[in-house]
């Protein structure tokens, strides 16, 4: 049984399982939850490795989730005593709904119930994506980690922090009222920021592009633009920023799953039909009087899907950064500008403002600065390729500068 294709069946269905577990028994079971779902893959790499995958992987996996979970509970009375008279009491017609089920249009409904739920001001606002990413996007612990520069045990502590506090201030599976839905709508669409952004340049594994993590962070955008509600200008920029990302996917890599550059990356492989949805998706999130970062970015990532290296075009993403680090300053926004800057304005004027920004323990900060030496001292630019690379930490990103060092050699 291969490995690889395990490993994103828990990715895709670790998230939904949790959550349909949760919105039929509870808050206050979601590490019970974790593990039962945990020890459902365990049960299935055992028996799929003997027995061979079945016919339908994702069905076996929920039969078997909810078999372990009416188990757990009637094995600690909970069942009979807590769990059954709640279901009961939120069913309007105990033969018209079948309160734990896997239907598509339920697990959506849990999954969207449980953004804004983790999303209550009773938890701190980084507990709160850590918590998101952890039972909503199938982050590990590492992942999580690197998210928020920090570490596993801390990340760990948060994590046990948070679900405390779901508990104790027994927060209900349901969606708040809709000036609350508002005001959570942020962390909601940041959490899916950052997972889009994991797997669209991933930090923690040893590749560069994790498309099922994409997938995933479009698939849940693509729920709150279904939902009236959370179908905002700012849900719609988002959407448009992932759509326009997305369609580079196939030329972003060789079929040995080689990482290939923006600038060697042949347009005819790019997604013509998703950068329309891109499109479509921009188009309604012109709506209303807020200008956020995603709308930004998005229009900076419309434009580079045209391919033609035009003086207009880099002026038009230089403006656009000199924008965004406004509404929203980061080092890599401060860093992409400095590019375009050098797109614009030429090397000399770039290296003079990106000194200043003293990134040393950026890898991407010594990539551009090799990228700005290289039309005028080899030597300096192939030293911070170097360093760089000792910076690099993944094997993919090393051989990206390391081919950037051979050229010069």
């Amino acid at each position: 049984m291969d490995p690889n294709f395990l490993k994103q069946l828990f990715q895709q269905e670790f998230t939904k399982i949790v959550a349909v577990i949760s919105k039929s028994f509870g808050l206050r079971y979601i590490e019970i939850a974790e593990d039962i779902v945990s020890e459902t893959f365990l049960v299935a790499t055992e028996s799929w490795q003997t027995k061979g995958i079945p016919a339908n992987p994702t069905a076996w996996l929920y039969t078997v989730a909810k078999q372990k979970t009416l188990a757990y509970f009637r094995r600690n009375k909970l069942f009979e005593e807590k769990v059954l008279p709640m279901v009961q009491q939120n069913q309007r017609n105990e033969d018209e709904v079948d309160a734990f089920n896997f239907s598509q249009e339920n697990i959506k409904d849990s999954q969207l119930k449980m953004l804004f739920a983790i999303c209550t001001p009773a938890i701190a606002s980084e507990a709160q994506i850590g918590l998101a990413l952890r039972i909503l996007c199938g982050f590990g612990i590492e992942e999580i980690a690197e998210a928020f520069l920090s570490n596993k045990e801390t990340i760990n502590k948060r994590l046990f922090r948070a679900k405390e506090k779901l508990r104790s201030e027994k927060i209900e599976l349901e969606l708040p009222a809709e000036q609350e839905i508002i005001k959570r709508l942020d962390n909601v669409l940041h959490i899916i920021y950052l997972l889009f952004n994991e797997g669209y340049y991933s930090k923690t594994q040893n590749q560069i592009l994790r498309k099922e993590l994409c997938v995933e962070a479009l698939r849940l955008a693509l729920m709150l633009s279904a939902y009236e509600k959370t179908n905002t200008p700012k849900t719609n920029a988002l959407l448009a920023l992932i759509c326009f990302h997305s369609s580079r996917f196939e030329a972003r890599q060789t079929n040995e799953g080689d990482f290939i550059l923006y600038e060697q990356q042949d347009e005819k492989r790019w997604n013509q039909e998703l950068i329309n949805q891109g499109l479509y998706f921009l188009q309604r999130s012109a709506s209303g009087d807020e200008l956020t970062s995603y709308h930004i970015e998005a229009k900076i990532a419309q434009c580079h899907c045209t391919k033609e290296d035009r003086f207009e075009k880099w002026m038009e993403i230089l403006q656009l950064y000199d924008r965004l680090l406004i509404v929203n300053y980061s080092p890599a926004a401060a860093l992409n500008r400095i590019f375009a800057l050098y797109k614009v304005k030429g090397a000399k004027t770039a290296l003079a403002e990106i000194k200043a920004l003293q990134l040393e323990g950026n890898h991407f900060y010594f990539v551009l600065l090799g990228e700005l030496y290289k039309e005028l001292d080899k030597n300096k630019a192939i030293a911070n390729f170097r360093k760089a690379k000792n910076l690099a930490k993944t094997t993919l990103e090393q051989e990206v500068i390391q081919q950037k060092i051979d050229r010069l050699d």
